[in-house]
């Protein structure tokens, strides 16, 4: 329901006042407490990249992702060389703090300054970067920039509908299912159905809490295993 009607009645949308189309993400570094977030550079990254990735030996983490696997090491930084560098898909390099190497990647992408909606996608983490500490900062940092320095009203995650485990991520995440876009895309020569996911500039604040809940130091043992879950966290503000 809304409470807004035009001059003929009929209900419209709240009013935005004072928008202006919001600013590209800039290329400069995010700074966390596990990892950093950085533009994407093959010659900084590539090395520490092919070799972390090298650890996925069948591929699994690849199924999903626009593209198949590359061939060998030179053919992936190829592909690191082709895709870095661009303002939309902007690609990110993650830094693990533990040996300060970079272990993924993630983009912002389907940039749209002028409705402040962006997409987080192009994820690729190497086995050792998946389900860790880093890991969740990584989203954490990307969320941070687009809606608190930025001023961005929506952000966006889509994958397969048959990829489960990045519906889960993104549920734990704290994204909100909107739905399956039937047939929405062909790629490796078959059909996807598109699930998407959100959080809008209103769902942010708490979002970020719970974040923030998890990312306390208090809130790991020593050695390192969190003591509450990021679902837990969200739900105790």
């Amino acid at each position: 329901m809304t409470d807004h009607h035009d001059r003929f009645g009929n209900p419209i949308g709240a009013p935005v006042p004072g928008w202006s189309p919001r600013p590209l993400p800039p290329a400069m570094p995010m700074l966390g407490r596990f990892c950093t977030v950085e533009p994407l550079d093959p010659a900084r990254h590539g090395a520490a990249l092919a070799a972390a990735m090298e650890a996925d030996a069948e591929g699994r983490n690849w199924t999903y992702l626009g593209i198949d696997r590359p061939a060998d090491r030179a053919a992936y930084l190829d592909w690191l060389a082709a895709v870095a560098g661009k303002a939309d898909p902007m690609f990110h390099a993650i830094i693990d703090h533990r040996d300060g190497q970079a272990a993924g990647v993630a983009a912002y992408m389907r940039i749209d300054r002028g409705n402040g909606a962006v997409e987080v996608g192009n994820i690729n983490y190497a086995p050792r970067l998946q389900r860790t500490p880093t890991a969740t900062e990584a989203m954490f940092l990307m969320l941070r920039r687009a809606f608190d320095e930025l001023g961005y009203r929506r952000y966006e995650w889509k994958c397969d509908s048959l990829n489960a485990p990045s519906r889960a991520a993104a549920e734990r995440l704290g994204f909100r299912y909107e739905g399956t876009f039937l047939q929405a895309v062909v790629y490796k020569g078959r059909n996807r159905d598109t699930a998407w996911f959100s959080i809008i500039d209103t769902e942010w604040p708490a979002v970020r809490a719970g974040f923030e809940r998890w990312l306390a130091a208090d809130n790991f043992d020593p050695a390192g295993r969190q003591r509450r879950s990021l679902t837990a966290c969200r739900a105790a503000g």
